[in-house]
């Protein structure tokens, strides 16, 4: 157990320097920040930069998380895919509550949104699939997603048939494919300091408009 605790306490975080951080030049929406800060992590070459964590809490208010693909960002909100008999689908169903956490570590940088998931429906849905590797819609279609695996046999046979599926019908969708989006009602911007000085922004949902605080490191 020492052993473990000395590892830790000899891993370096947060070494710096990293770049300022305005929160008096920032706009009156917390998309618009957002795609500043995406932009930078995509022009530093940060790997995936799209990624986030997904929270939801399943039907005894147990937490849950797993890092997913950020698909777009409109005025309906934050955009994911998934199968709705997915875990984290079945989760939604039960409660819309979500949080997403995207962290660019290289750049001491984290944005946490909190709020509602709601599905954008047919049209999306299709689109986003059809959009998909054939790869990645033929394990879609086979639905069977956290389910145990009794063998890697069992796995090839299952893309296998669903991969002729696709061949013989290109446009297939599965019934069971979802777009969904994020209404936030809290954005929290997270600029780390090599000091712990750390700079936190949040954009608090007022009506149409946002209140915008800055919060105690």
């Amino acid at each position: 157990m020492s052993d473990t605790r000395d590892l830790l306490r000899g891993l370096k975080s947060l070494p710096g320097p990293y770049k300022p951080f305005d929160t008096k030049r920032t706009p009156n929406d917390p998309e618009a920040l957002f795609l500043e800060w995406l932009q930078v992590a995509v022009e530093e070459g940060i790997r995936e930069p799209h990624s986030m964590t997904l929270s939801t809490v399943d039907a005894d208010g147990h937490p849950d998380a797993r890092v997913l693909i950020l698909k777009n960002i409109d005025r309906h909100g934050w955009h994911f895919a998934m199968t709705r008999n997915s875990p984290k689908g079945r989760q939604i169903s039960n409660s819309p509550f979500v949080a997403l956490t995207f962290y660019w570590p290289a750049l001491g940088r984290q944005v946490r949104v909190r709020g509602s998931a709601h599905d954008m429906g047919e049209q999306a849905r299709s689109e986003d699939f059809l959009a998909r590797p054939p790869g990645s819609r033929a394990a879609a279609l086979l639905g069977r997603q956290s389910d145990v695996l009794a063998s890697e046999v069992e796995l090839e046979e299952g893309l296998f048939k669903q991969m002729e599926r696709l061949e013989g019908n290109p446009n297939l969708v599965s019934q069971q494919w979802a777009v969904y989006a994020v209404r936030p009602d809290t954005v929290e911007f997270w600029q780390g300091h090599e000091q712990r000085r750390h700079i936190r922004l949040r954009y608090q949902r007022n009506g149409s408009a946002w209140t915008i605080e800055r919060l105690w490191p």
